[in-house]
């Protein structure tokens, strides 16, 4: 073909050739990636990679790779946003330079796809937010150290020239490969953790979709690792050890994940051809010890190359110029005109193919030539990083066997002058024997030396090859570049076509992209309101579905509760028809025989009477039946083994305890109310039941609540206290049931209640103002002044029991000796008590404290030794408060029932004294046994003095009771109507007083604690 021809049809095609080449690239880029990012939970090829990363280096970047990537399912398909983050990963690694660039344009698209499949907790949702996560890391990583390759391969020059002379940023740079460490770390453990570990899943589709992206970490943590260890030993050298505590724990942290990491992937059989997997040292490199770097190995991943494809045949390059004259026949051709005159449009020529073909084979060749630069780059700064190892072993080597041939010879000189010497032969064997171990360690550090030097001109000779492979692909290289240039001279000239093109194509792309910019945000747009009405509806048609479920439900609840409702109320009907027909029946034949028959009227009266009486009876042996058997049911919890992991908390226990004592004297009252009157029968039942339930449920909290406590012995006094609370909930019921007088034993109810609060109320954790030192002297005080207000009691009590024998007569006379005696003998008993226990804690002191002094005894058992102090106080407290009662009783300013109440205070105190003393005592303790016996006196003699004081009231009220028995009917009436006015008044002045009652004790457990220790405390000072 003749050069005008040529020219003719490259201005005629040469615009067409251009466009058509980029259009196969751009096809040949697409197939590539969309076979490498598909939906097949399949790992990604190879070779599509491959293609790929040759891509980029053909591109000059990574605009093309996204232009096709952003319009794949990456927010639909969990597989595709998986493979899309491998396959970037891996370009990041080995793809062109300006990919980082290209790429960090989207760092907010890689962003979003990690949050939104973040939101999935199953499947590949955590894969994906994770090595999004894990990219993000990278391009930072790149993005701020720029001078570091992808594949983070370079020798330790070029890390020193990164790093400078500044040790400041070797300490940043450290904190940014721990961080990006923590990512890979992290990514493999989401990995591994989505793996179903009861079957071999390495050799499942499935299993090596989700494993083929750690390898490309394994790459990546070698070099972390390597150059994370050299950076900690330039900074301990530099630095202080304190100031790096913090980099040495998370490299520890950092290096026990990744020698599992390693270890999990080395068992892997899908890894087996892939990867060679490195393994960590078995003990972590000590940044302390300098020495310790000589040590350091790094670890290398090895990745065989993948089997090259086939190289296409050589191209016979012919002249595609045809520089010969043309014939002058050959200037005119018919056949190239039509023949109407018109042109005929030339057929593509073989050579318009041939220079296609070229020049695709020249942009292969380059990328190719590019990629096979970089890989003997790794190779020779790999090579050169292991021989610099191996000198500085081989010199360290040669220091100590330098060292080891002086110590041979001075031990031969040694050896020659011991010879010479003849009485010192014992030395001459030492030294031989010494001599024979050097000559020895010299041989074996000399065979080391010959083995390292081997390995040593074995890899300088692998070095000769790979330079020699390495100039041999030069001379290839160059060969190609020469016929690049001729083909470039051939296709320099159709260049200058293509400009013009490219200006009509950038016009055409910049309306495109702007097109495409508008399409795409009006489709986010359309997609962000599409999913949050998805959302909402969504959430509506949850709530709308919840809100229908808890509709039903209550629906049936209510429908079940009237059905229960009507039945009870139809059967209450019914029988209350049936009583009131009986009623009426009984009322009209008493009313006929009323006239006639008044003592038939009355037996009448009184058989129908009886009935409800029995009805009443049976009613409430019931339910008092029922309320025993529930609180004998808590008590059984006592023996129950599997009871004892049930837990409760103190606070919790208080909130059950209070409703017992509002129950108590709700029965109390009820009983009372019932006495009088038979019509509240409903209150008195629901009373006696409420107090069961309450009592049931208190003993149940208290014995889990004693389980709890990490205080043995306070949990034992609380379970101790629980017992005896329940046991006075069934006296109390069962004194009820025999109709006698269940004062007493509510009194005893509630003050065992109340002792149960309190000691629930000493296991709230407060704030302790005294010393634990401090408590022995302080006990030893208490105990004595506890003893000096018993006898300043007892004498005060016989000055008023003298005074009162001078100044009284008659039944006055007898009613104060009678009380003042009885009062006399439980200060005796007081005493007693006091004087054994005193006893008992210093057999209690002198068998536990073994060597240790009684300080460090009450210092080791101080919660014991508050309790004892509590104890004493109380009780010097109580003696005090009876003497100055039975003061104002015998002078007349006071009332019999505080006598009843001291007693029973002075008991409470007594048995809280007791109950103190027997936690610490040994088991068949003679003083304990002593203090139990002293302690039934002083019940004994309580017991006495709450009788006493009965017995001198009952005397005054019968000289003080007025004689009904002449008084007429209106005036007994209106003497009726206002006692039972009184009544009401005393009841509700009684509930008054009893609700005050119960907000001052609960005031007084809230700050007993701390109250007591205050004093105590000022007391000591």
């Amino acid at each position: 073909m003749s050069t005008r021809h040529l020219q003719r049809v490259i201005g005629q095609r040469g615009k067409n050739t251009l466009e058509q080449e980029r259009e196969n690239f751009e096809k040949t880029q697409a197939v590539a990636i969309n076979k490498a990012i598909n939906n097949q939970e399949t790992p990604v090829k190879e070779k599509h990679l491959r293609n790929t990363i040759l891509g980029t280096f053909t591109d000059h970047g990574g605009n093309l790779f996204w232009t096709i990537t952003i319009r794949l399912p990456l927010q639909a398909n969990p597989i595709v946003a998986w493979k899309f983050c491998q396959v970037l990963h891996k370009l990041l690694r080995e793809g062109h330079r300006n990919v980082l660039k290209d790429s960090l344009r989207y760092k907010s698209n890689i962003i979003e796809i990690g949050k939104l499949w973040g939101h999935l907790k199953e499947g590949y949702g955590r894969l994906i937010a994770a090595y999004c996560t894990l990219v993000i890391q990278k391009m930072d990583f790149q993005k701020k150290y720029p001078e570091i390759p992808g594949n983070l391969l370079m020798d330790d020059e070029k890390y020193a020239h990164v790093c400078g002379s500044d040790v400041n940023n070797y300490f940043e740079i450290s904190v940014d490969m721990l961080d990006y460490m923590d990512e890979i770390l992290h990514l493999q453990e989401v990995v591994f953790g989505s793996l179903d570990k009861s079957r071999a899943n390495s050799m499942t589709n499935s299993g090596q979709c989700r494993l083929a992206p750690l390898i490309l970490c394994i790459q990546d943590s070698c070099q972390l690792y390597d150059y994370i260890v050299k950076s900690l030993f330039k900074l301990h050298s530099s630095l202080p050890q304190d100031t790096l505590t913090g980099h040495r724990d998370r490299f520890l942290s950092a290096y026990k994940r990744l020698k599992q990491f390693y270890y999990s992937s080395s068992n892997l059989q899908y890894f087996k051809n892939l990867v060679q997997v490195p393994g960590l040292p078995e003990e972590p490199p000590n940044f302390l010890i300098a020495s310790d770097f000589s040590k350091h190995v790094k670890p290398v991943a090895v990745v065989p190359e993948p089997e090259p494809d086939l190289e296409p045949e050589p191209v016979e390059v012919v002249d595609l110029v045809d520089t010969a004259v043309p014939a002058p026949q050959e200037t005119f051709r018919p056949s190239n005109f039509s023949l109407n005159g018109s042109p005929i449009v030339p057929e593509v020529d073989e050579r318009d193919l041939l220079i296609e073909r070229l020049t695709k084979e020249v942009r292969a060749l380059r990328a190719e030539l590019e990629r096979v630069k970089a890989e003997d780059q790794r190779t020779i700064a790999a090579l050169k990083e292991e021989i610099s190892k191996l000198e500085k072993i081989l010199s360290e080597l040669r220091v100590s066997a330098d060292k080891a041939l002086k110590e041979n010879n001075s031990l031969q000189k040694q050896l020659s002058e011991a010879k010479v010497l003849a009485g010192a032969s014992v030395k001459l064997t030492e030294a031989e024997k010494q001599a024979k171990q050097n000559e020895e360690k010299f041989k074996k550090m000399k065979e080391v030396y010959n083995k390292l030097r081997d390995e040593h001109v074995t890899l300088l000779r692998t070095h000769g090859e790979v330079v020699k492979q390495q100039s041999s692909e030069k001379k290839l290289l160059e060969e190609k570049e020469q016929m690049i240039k001729e083909l470039e001279s051939q296709v320099h000239f159709l260049e200058k076509t293509r400009t013009s093109l490219e200006e009509q194509l950038k016009s055409t792309e910049e309306q495109k992209t702007s097109l495409e910019s508008h399409l795409k945000q009006t489709l986010e747009e359309k997609e962000t309101e599409h999913d949050d009405l998805t959302n909402q509806i969504a959430t509506l048609q949850g709530e709308i579905s919840q809100m229908m479920e808890e509709k039903q439900s209550m629906e049936q609840q209510l429908k079940s509760q009237l059905t229960n409702l009507q039945s009870e109320l139809k059967e209450s009907q019914e029988s209350k028809r049936s009583l009131e027909e009986q009623l009426k029946q009984t009322i009209a034949e008493l009313q006929q025989q009323l006239d006639q028959v008044t003592a038939d009227y009355e037996s009448t009266e009184k058989q129908l009477n009886s009935d409800i009486g029995n009805l009443h009876k049976k009613l409430i042996e019931t339910s008092i039946r029922e309320g025993k058997a529930f609180i004998q049911d808590a008590l059984d919890q006592f023996e129950n083994p599997s009871f004892t992991t049930v837990k409760c908390t103190a606070e919790f226990l208080l909130m059950r305890a209070e409703p017992v004592l509002a129950s108590l004297h709700n029965l109390q009252k009820s009983v009372k109310i019932y006495g009088v009157d038979r019509t509240g029968l409903e209150t008195f039942v629901e009373c006696i039941t409420g107090f069961a339930h309450h009592m049931g449920d208190c003993i149940i909290h208290g014995i889990a609540t004693s389980h709890s406590t990490a205080q043995i012995e306070s949990g034992e006094e609380l379970g101790a206290v629980c017992r005896s609370t329940g046991e006075s909930g069934l006296e109390v019921l069962t004194a009820l049931q025999k109709g006698d007088n269940i004062k007493a034993e509510i009194d005893k109810a509630v003050h065992d209640v109340e002792e149960l609060m309190r000691l629930a109320d000493a296991l709230v954790p407060k704030a302790d103002d005294i010393k634990a030192e401090d408590m022995g002297d302080m006990v030893d005080n208490e105990m004595q002044s506890t003893t000096r207000a018993i006898e300043q009691a007892a004498a005060r009590i016989e000055e008023m029991l003298q005074r009162t024998r001078e100044d009284n007569t008659g039944i006055q006379l007898e009613v104060n000796a009678r009380i003042l005696d009885a009062c006399t003998d439980l200060m005796k008993a007081v005493r007693i008590l006091v004087e054994k226990s005193r006893d008992l804690q210093k057999e209690i002191i002198a068998q536990g404290r073994g060597t240790s002094s009684v300080t460090e005894f009450y210092k080791k058992n101080h919660r014991w030794t508050e309790g004892l102090l509590s104890a004493a106080k109380a009780v010097g407290w109580a003696a005090t408060t009876l003497m100055e009662s039975a003061d104002k009783v015998m002078k007349g300013e006071g009332k019999l029932e505080e006598l009843i109440v001291c007693s029973q205070e002075i008991a409470a105190s007594t048995a809280q004294l007791v109950v103190s003393s027997r936690v610490k005592a040994q088991k068949g303790s003679k003083c304990m046994q002593k203090v139990s016996e002293a302690s039934k006196e002083v019940s004994s003699a309580t017991g006495k003095v709450v009788a006493s004081v009965k017995t001198g009231s009952q005397i005054i009220e019968e000289q003080t009771l007025m004689d009904f028995s002449k008084l007429p009917l209106m005036q007994t009436k209106m003497q009726e109507m206002q006692l039972q006015v009184r009544v009401l008044e005393l009841e509700k002045e009684l509930e008054q007083e009893r609700y005050k009652l119960g907000e001052i004790r609960k005031r007084h457990y809230q700050l007993a604690g701390d109250t007591e220790g205050y004093e105590l405390h000022q007391g000591k000072r």
